[in-house]
This record gives structure tokens, C-alpha cells and sequence, in this order.
């Protein structure tokens, strides 16, 4: 049965069918649990002991660092795809993603650099976790660039791919970097699902925005992708009857 739903999902003309009655889903989730998010992070939730009000600019940057890692390692997963079984629409996922991905990165250092100079006096500093994530926002410029300046797209969506697997080799050095290296940064206070070193009343916000800006990524993933399908497809009889339509 899962394997029927692949191959369903591999169809251009299935998949922007489908993909069209997710995305409002998806959308409508999103906007609600960011704001939910927004509001018991940045009105309900208490001031930090340490921090004060400063601290409230973790509902965007964690989610944002967050949503950086997973979708590089998306995209790595569905660039693999692409090349070992040569399935077009896991390139147009990876394509799509690339974008997205690449605006949560550089969301997250400026709201990291925006947070750094209260915290440690300076916007930047050569930090390890800083460092590797700004490596990331160049893995995935990278993975566009190459898209775009190679004009078979079947041959440059194959390149993009590659990069993006190599570069997944970076994905646990910012996850570790904290542990690894004696760096500025704070360490993990979320992830330590036993303990976390975070209060329930900031948590669940900052949970609630992470899972949100992860079902926005599934809409607009989406959209993005319907968009490449129609542009790969568009001397397809199903597209020419879309558009007569």
C-alpha cells in the first residue's frame, strides 16, 4: 500500500493535484499555532530571571535555527532520492525547499546577532554555532546558485543535489558545536527531553511556534513545488488542458 502511495506521489499531475488540497490545511495550522505561539510567548509568558524581557526573541530565533537544520536535512534526504531513483518531483521538493530554508537561516542570525549584542555585548563573534550556521546559509545559496546558472535543469537540479548531501556533514557540527567546542553560545536547553532547562510557561510557546513554522514550511514547500511541476511539465497534455481550463 505505502509503496502504491509513492508511486502515486512520483506522478507530476498526482502530485499538484494533492499537493492543492494540503496546503490550506496546512496553511490554516500554521497561522494558528504561530500565533498562538506569538502571544504566549512574546504577552503571556513570564520574564526571564536573567534575561528580562530580552529573552523573548528565542520564539523566533530557536524555531528559525530549528526549521534551518531540518529542512537542509530535507532537502539532502530528498536530493538522495532524486539521484538513486531518479524520481524528478524529490528534485522539486529539494528545489523548492532550498528557498525557504535559506530565509529561516538568515532569520535565524539576524535574530541571533539582534540577541547577542544585550547578552554578550556584541552582534557577532566568530563562534562556533554562529560560524557553522553561517556556513549553512551558504549551503543552501550554494544549492541555488548552482540550480540556476546550470540551464539543463535535469543536470543542475543532479549538481544541487550533490551539494546538498555533501553539505548534510554540517548539520550535526551546529547541532554539536555547543558540546564539541569551549563557544560563546548557550547550550541546548530545549532538546534535553528529560530535563529540559526551559519553564513549561516558555516551552509550550516556543514548541507551539516550532511545530508552526514547520507546517509553513509545509504549505509553502508545497506552493512552490506546484509551481515547478507546472514549469517542468508545461508541454504536458495535463497542463495544457489545466491551462485551458
Amino acid at each position: 500500500m505505502a509503496g502504491g502511495f509513492f508511486h502515486q506521489m512520483a506522478s507530476p499531475r498526482y502530485f499538484y493535484r494533492i499537493a492543492g488540497r494540503f496546503i490550506p490545511w496546512l496553511g490554516a495550522i500554521a497561522g494558528i499555532l504561530i500565533v498562538f505561539g506569538l502571544w504566549q510567548g512574546l504577552v503571556v509568558a513570564p520574564a526571564d530571571y536573567e534575561q528580562g524581557q530580552g529573552y523573548r526573541i528565542i520564539f523566533v530565533h530557536v524555531p528559525a535555527a530549528w526549521m534551518s537544520l531540518f529542512i537542509y536535512t530535507t532537502m539532502a534526504v530528498v536530493g538522495a532520492i532524486g539521484l538513486i531513483w531518479r524520481i524528478k518531483l524529490a528534485h522539486v521538493v529539494m528545489m523548492a525547499s532550498a528557498p525557504i530554508g535559506a530565509s529561516f537561516t538568515f532569520l535565524a542570525l539576524v535574530t541571533g546577532s539582534l540577541w547577542g549584542k544585550p547578552m554578550w555585548g556584541t552582534y557577532w563573534v566568530w563562534d562556533a554555532r554562529l560560524t557553522s550556521e553561517l556556513i549553512l546559509l551558504f549551503l543552501y545559496l550554494g544549492v541555488i546558485g548552482i540550480y540556476s546558472s546550470i540551464e539543463d535543469k535535469r543536470s543542475a537540479a543532479k549538481a544541487a543535489a550533490l551539494l546538498a548531501i555533501v553539505g548534510i556533514i554540517n548539520i550535526p557540527i551546529i547541532h554539536y558545536s555547543v558540546e564539541w567546542w569551549n563557544t560563546l553560545h548557550q547550550g541546548p536547553t530545549v532538546t534535553k527531553f528529560d530535563k529540559p532547562s526551559i519553564h513549561i510557561s516558555m516551552l509550550i510557546p516556543l514548541l507551539s511556534m516550532a511545530i508552526g513554522c514547520t507546517f509553513y514550511y509545509g504549505a509553502t514547500m508545497l506552493m512552490r513545488a506546484r509551481v515547478l511541476v507546472l514549469d517542468q511539465e508545461r508541454n504536458s497534455a495535463w497542463v495544457q488542458e489545466l491551462a485551458a481550463s
